[in-house]
C-alpha cells in the first residue's frame, strides 16, 4: 500500500507514517491527500495536543462554529490554533462559520414532548408558551409568513408539521411525522418566503471579530441571493479583511440562484444538513453534483459538509455507505470535505481524520487516469498571461515526468488557478505571506510552503531544491517546473522554468 501512496517518491526512512500513509511530522508532504480536510473544533479536540494530532493526521483547515460560543471562546480557540502552527510548522487555515438566521423553537412547557401523527399543535407569537400543545419560535414573523398548506420541519427534518389553519395570533398545525420535540430544536420552513436578514446582529459582531483577527475564511449560512454574499464582502472590505467568503448552500432559493451566488462568492459549501431538509432528501445527491459542477466551471473551491463520517461519533470505523459518500464527493470534484460532530464531539476525532485521509488517498488514484485537458480559463483574480503559463506548466510537467510543480504567489491567485487543473504532479504553493499560505489550505492539491525569496528565480530554485533534498523528495536528475515572474510585467507570472536537480546538490 505504501508504495502506491508514495506515487514514485522516495521518502526518507526516519519520517514516521500513520496507518493512513500520511506523514505525522513533516507537512506539507507529497504523499498526503490532494483533497483538503476541514475539521470542526469542539470539546473533543479543544486541547493544543489534540489539535496538533489532527493536523498531523491531515487536517488543513479548522472550523470554528459561531453557533456555539462567544467571541471570547473563539479567541481562546484561535490562540490554540496559532500554537499548533508553531508546533507543526504547518500553515493550517481557520474557517469561521457564521450561524446565520437559524430559526429555533423556544422553551416548551413539556420538555421533551412526544407527538403522534394527527396531533394538533399551535405556533403562537412571542417567546413564551402557556400550554403543552403550544410552540413558539425565536423568529417573530413566523406566524405572519407561514401559510396554510406550508410544511414546518423540526429536529433536522425528522418531524413534519403541516399548517392547516391560521389567524393573526397563531398557526394551527397537524403532525404528519411522529417524533420527539425538544426546546431550542431547529426549525426549517421549506418553500416559505422568509423576510429574515441573512446576517443577524450576532453574525455581524462575529464577522467583525473574524476580520480583526485575520481569520482566513468566513462562511455565511442560509444564503438566498448573491446580495447576501456581497453584504458580507462589503463588511469585510470596510475592515480591510482579506478573508475569503464561503457561501453555504442550504436553501431552495440558493439552488434557484446558484450561478449568481457562486459567481459572487469566493467559495461554496454544500451544507447538506439543512439542505436535505429544505429540499426533498432524494434530491440532495443530485443537488450536490450540480453545485460542485457549477463551482468547477467558475473556478471556485467547494467544500462538501455534514454527516460524512457520522457513525464515527461512537465507532472507530465508518459505514461502507459513508466511505462511498466521501469517495463520490471527491470523484465529483470537491476541493475539500468537512467533519463536523465527528471531530467536535465525537469519541474518535483523530481516527475520523485519518480515515477520511485514507479514503481520499485511495479514491484519488482513480483521478490519476483522468488527466486534465482543456484550455486555460479566464479568471479575474490573475493576469491572463498567468493563467496561460500556469496551464501549460502542468502540461509540460506531465510530459517530462517532473517530480514537482512550484507556483510562486503573493496573493494565492496563481495557486488557485493551478488547483483547478486537477493535475496530479505534487504542487508547492510558495509565498512569503502567512495569509496567502493559509489561504492555499483550501486549494486542491496545493501544498503551502514558506519561501522568502519568491521574487528572485535563482534563490527560489535554490530554496525549493534544498527543501526537496532534505525531505528525500528530490534526487539528482529530477525535474522541477517553476512558475514565477520576471518582474518585467506587473501582476503577472510570465516565467516558466524547468530545473534539473544537479548531482552536486
Amino acid at each position: 500500500m505504501l508504495s502506491t501512496l508514495q506515487a514514485g517518491f522516495t521518502v526518507s526512512q526516519n519520517v514516521p507514517l500513520t496507518a493512513s500513509g500520511s506523514m505525522t511530522e513533516l507537512r506539507p508532504s507529497p504523499i498526503e491527500a490532494r483533497t483538503k480536510i476541514v475539521a470542526t473544533v469542539g470539546p473533543a479536540c479543544s486541547s493544543v495536543e489534540k489539535l496538533t494530532e489532527l493536523v498531523r493526521a491531515g487536517v488543513d483547515i479548522f472550523r470554528i462554529n459561531a453557533a456555539h460560543g462567544k467571541t471570547s471562546d473563539f479567541e481562546s480557540t484561535l490562540n490554540k490554533i496559532k500554537e499548533v502552527r508553531q508546533r507543526t510548522g504547518f500553515h493550517v487555515g481557520v474557517l469561521l462559520d457564521l450561524a446565520g438566521p437559524k430559526i429555533r423553537l423556544g422553551t416548551l412547557v413539556q420538555d421533551p414532548l412526544e407527538v403522534e401523527v394527527g396531533r394538533v399543535l399551535k405556533f403562537v407569537r412571542g417567546e413564551k408558551v402557556q400550554a403543552a400543545d403550544e410552540l413558539c419560535s425565536n423568529y417573530q414573523r413566523l406566524v405572519d409568513e407561514v401559510q396554510v398548506g406550508d410544511r414546518i420541519m423540526l429536529a433536522d427534518g425528522t418531524i413534519t408539521l403541516q399548517a392547516i389553519d391560521k389567524n393573526k395570533d397563531h398557526v394551527t398545525c397537524r403532525v404528519m411525522t411522529a417524533g420527539t420535540i425538544r426546546s431550542r430544536q431547529g426549525i426549517n420552513l421549506p418553500g416559505v418566503a422568509l423576510s429574515v436578514s441573512a446576517m443577524r446582529p450576532e453574525d455581524v459582531e462575529n464577522a467583525i471579530w473574524g476580520a480583526r483577527n485575520e481569520i482566513d475564511f468566513i462562511s455565511l449560512s442560509f444564503v438566498r441571493s448573491a446580495q447576501d454574499v456581497y453584504s458580507l464582502k462589503n463588511l469585510l472590505s470596510s475592515l480591510d479583511s482579506q478573508a475569503l467568503v464561503i457561501a453555504k448552500i442550504e436553501k431552495r432559493e440558493a439552488l434557484d440562484r446558484l450561478e449568481q451566488i457562486v459567481e459572487a462568492a469566493d467559495g461554496v459549501m454544500v451544507a447538506r444538513g439543512d439542505l436535505g431538509v429544505e429540499i426533498d432528501v432524494a434530491e440532495t445527491p443530485v443537488a450536490q453534483k450540480r453545485i460542485i459542477a457549477v463551482c468547477r466551471e467558475k473556478l471556485k473551491p467547494v467544500i462538501v459538509a455534514t454527516q460524512m463520517l457520522e457513525s464515527m461519533h461512537h465507532n472507530r470505523r465508518p459505514t461502507r455507505a459513508e466511505a462511498s459518500d466521501v469517495a463520490n464527493a471527491i470523484l465529483d470534484g470537491a476541493d475539500a470535505c468537512m467533519l463536523s460532530g465527528e471531530t467536535a464531539i465525537g469519541e474518535y476525532p483523530v481516527e475520523a481524520v485519518e480515515t477520511m485521509n485514507r479514503i481520499m488517498l485511495f479514491t484519488e488514484q482513480l483521478l490519476k487516469d483522468q488527466p486534465y485537458s482543456g484550455r486555460a480559463k479566464a479568471f479575474d483574480r490573475v493576469h491572463p498571461i498567468t493563467s496561460a503559463v500556469t496551464h501549460n506548466a502542468a502540461n509540460i510537467a506531465e510530459s517530462i515526468g517532473a517530480k514537482l510543480v512550484v507556483v510562486a504567489s503573493r496573493t494565492g491567485g496563481t495557486a488557485w488557478v493551478k488547483s483547478k487543473q486537477r493535475n496530479f504532479i505534487p504542487t508547492l504553493g510558495v509565498s512569503n505571506s502567512e495569509i496567502t499560505l493559509r489561504r492555499m489550505c483550501l486549494f486542491w492539491g496545493i501544498m503551502p510552503l514558506t519561501v522568502q525569496n519568491i521574487d528572485n528565480p535563482a534563490q527560489l530554485i535554490e530554496e525549493v531544491g534544498r527543501w526537496g533534498r532534505e525531505r528525500g523528495i528530490l534526487a539528482p536528475g529530477d525535474h522541477v517546473v517553476f512558475v514565477t515572474g520576471t518582474g518585467v510585467m506587473d501582476h503577472s507570472h510570465n516565467l516558466l522554468v524547468v530545473h534539473q536537480v544537479p548531482a552536486d546538490g
